[in-house]
């Protein structure tokens, strides 16, 4: 399987990588669905992550989110790992066009890609609900500028993350941006997702080229139209394919 996962990279010219959660595991973020993600674990809150993480949970229980969202979500000691990495290379290389994810800790940038379309927003990215001035990580998880763990502008306005909750609507710039890519990409790789998460996963069936590849631990819907299915690990996967030491 590796060596036809060989092959089909390098004649690819125009191929797009679509991912998810899976991602990231190997950089040691959890996800959200398997048996250790956070969907899974306990909170001290007794609140599900859909709730605490909804757009609804941000504008009424305001300390609490950011208490859970900087305790779960924000990720700054990990690193990318093989994964990220053989992305950006075959992206330096000219043959992968861009990167569709629906991750928001920025790793496929820190690994060295450039055109990254991030459906779900970045964590990254902060702005002041009041004057919308824009403030990165640093600032939103330095408690010198929070007033009971809730990030504030210089202005007095409470600072919001960047990222879709549940609740909001996908950026409609990435949307087209991405569907762009996928309907004129040769080949499509979708890794380190179930294609569980709508509408993002919807994006996959814009693919009219030569060959899907599929990496990942699960099945997903789009299995039985790929041309090749791998279910190891993604960074090991692409790691092996690209030639990306450990």
């Amino acid at each position: 399987m590796y060596e036809e996962l060989k092959k089909i990279l390098s004649a690819g010219k125009r191929m797009v990588f679509f991912g998810g959660a899976g991602v990231s595991t190997e950089s040691g973020i959890p996800d959200f669905r398997s048996e250790t993600g956070l969907y899974k674990a306990r909170n001290e809150y007794g609140e599900s992550p859909e709730r605490m993480l909804s757009a609804d949970f941000f504008y009424s229980r305001t300390e609490i989110f950011f208490d859970y969202y900087k305790k779960n979500i924000i990720a700054e000691w990990a690193k990318p790992n093989r994964a990220h990495k053989a992305l950006a290379a075959l992206e330096a290389d000219g043959r992968l066009r861009s990167v569709v994810t629906q991750n928001i800790d920025g790793l496929h940038q820190k690994a060295g890609s450039r055109r990254v379309h991030e459906l779900h927003g970045s964590v990254s990215r902060n702005r002041c609900l009041k004057c919308r001035r824009p403030y990165g990580l640093e600032y939103v998880m330095d408690e010198a500028n929070c007033e009971r763990g809730v990030p504030r502008c210089e202005c007095g306005g409470t600072i919001k993350p960047e990222v879709v909750l549940y609740g909001e609507m996908l950026d409609e710039d990435y949307i087209n941006s991405s569907i762009e890519d996928i309907s004129a990409a040769d080949v499509l790789i979708i890794g380190g997702t179930s294609l569980a998460v709508y509408p993002a996963a919807g994006f996959v069936r814009y693919f009219r080229g030569d060959k899907l590849i599929v990496i990942n631990k699960g099945e997903t819907g789009m299995d039985r139209a790929a041309d090749l299915v791998i279910r190891d690990p993604i960074g090991e996967v692409l790691g092996e394919a690209v030639g990306i030491e450990k």
